[in-house]
């Protein structure tokens, strides 16, 4: 299979974004995105979609919308649409009429920043994921690059050392919308995980000091989602489109922490005697079934199943013979800036 680099969830001007989608594409062409999924509050942006080159390079620019009430105070329940290709704002004050609309028209959606905190020292207000009796979406992100900022945030100073030096920012997902996560897929609901970015690239001022936060080049290095596909992006926009899309639909990707060190190559897989399965998958518990592991390096491997941690060690590989049904993935940490970061996210294999 082939990987594309995904960068998801970030803003333009149409909504509270800086830069247009044309800046968005020149930062992406920079850092080695091979696909961006961009999505302005409550606004569907037509006739941007496409391709842009630059340097032997190309990067796949489409367009989905974050939606969310905004007659709502404060403005929680944000839900990233895509594919669905029409306008679905004017159901936002029901996540479930939106979840719905977007499935009809064949779209994928996904809770936003399911944690969300407040940040009172700039003002921002806690835009967590509340209405938890939702049914049919694609799944959550799992990891938002710019809602961890306001974990580690605890005053302006703090704010003003982030803004200079966003690298030592990232840790991992919270580990409070993991454990959604786990609980989710307990119940026997297959959800896929993506990793966004939430860039914004907003100005900001402190005095005479003024600063981006953060540069969309940033972002698109950092958190982002990797996509296992049949084949390389094609020029055809439509069966690009559709290709990216059903590789999220299946879960077929992984959340890669890109700025330690790149994680494409990073697999998980498993094989049975007539079957194999990669994330995403279901494969049935034969008498032989084994999950096998590859990192692009050397690092702390995690492998979980239900939620709990059945194997790990420091290696760019790890094998385990399953023995029992369950919702099987991976977690891999790597130390940078003096501290064990989260590196990769895997969604599940399962077995039933």
């Amino acid at each position: 299979m082939d990987e594309l680099t995904v960068n998801l969830h970030m803003h333009t001007r149409y909504s509270d974004g800086s830069g247009t989608h044309a800046d968005l594409a020149g930062a992406a062409l920079k850092s080695g995105v091979d696909v961006l999924l961009v999505t302005d509050h409550n606004v569907w942006v037509q006739g941007v979609e496409g391709y842009h080159e630059a340097d032997g390079r190309r990067v796949l620019l489409l367009v989905g919308e974050e939606i969310h009430d905004q007659a709502r105070d404060p403005q929680k329940n944000h839900l990233l649409v895509f594919g669905a290709e029409r306008e679905l704002a004017t159901l936002a004050d029901d996540p479930q009429r939106v979840i719905d609309a977007a499935a009809r028209a064949g779209g994928l959606s996904f809770l936003a920043h399911p944690i969300d905190p407040a940040l009172p020292a700039f003002g921002e207000t806690d835009i967590s994921w509340e209405d938890w009796s939702v049914r049919g979406y694609t799944g959550l992100e799992l990891w938002n690059g710019f809602s961890e900022l306001k974990v580690v945030v605890k005053s302006k100073l703090h704010g003003l050392f982030y803004a200079y030096f966003p690298e030592f920012i990232a840790r991992g997902p919270l580990p409070g919308v993991l454990k959604i996560w786990d609980d989710l897929l307990s119940t026997g609901q297959r959800v896929v995980a993506v990793g966004g970015s939430d860039a914004h690239a907003r100005p900001m001022s402190m005095g005479p000091l003024r600063r981006v936060i953060f540069p969309y080049e940033y972002h698109f290095s950092a958190v982002n989602t990797h996509l296992l596909t049949p084949g390389p992006l094609s020029g055809d926009l439509e069966a690009d489109r559709q290709m990216v899309y059903r590789a999220l639909a299946e879960g077929h990707c992984f959340i890669g922490y890109d700025l330690p060190a790149p994680t494409r190559g990073f697999r998980f897989s498993a094989h049975g005697l007539e079957q194999t399965a990669v994330m995403g998958d279901e494969i049935p518990l034969e008498k032989s079934l084994t999950l096998q592991i590859k990192t692009p390096g050397r690092a702390h491997l995690r492998l979980l199943q239900n939620g709990r941690v059945i194997k790990q060690a420091y290696a760019e590989a790890l094998t385990h013979v399953a023995a029992e049904p369950g919702v099987y993935r991976v977690e891999v940490y790597r130390r940078f800036l003096g501290r064990l970061r989260g590196w990769i996210y895997s969604n599940p294999i399962y077995v039933r």
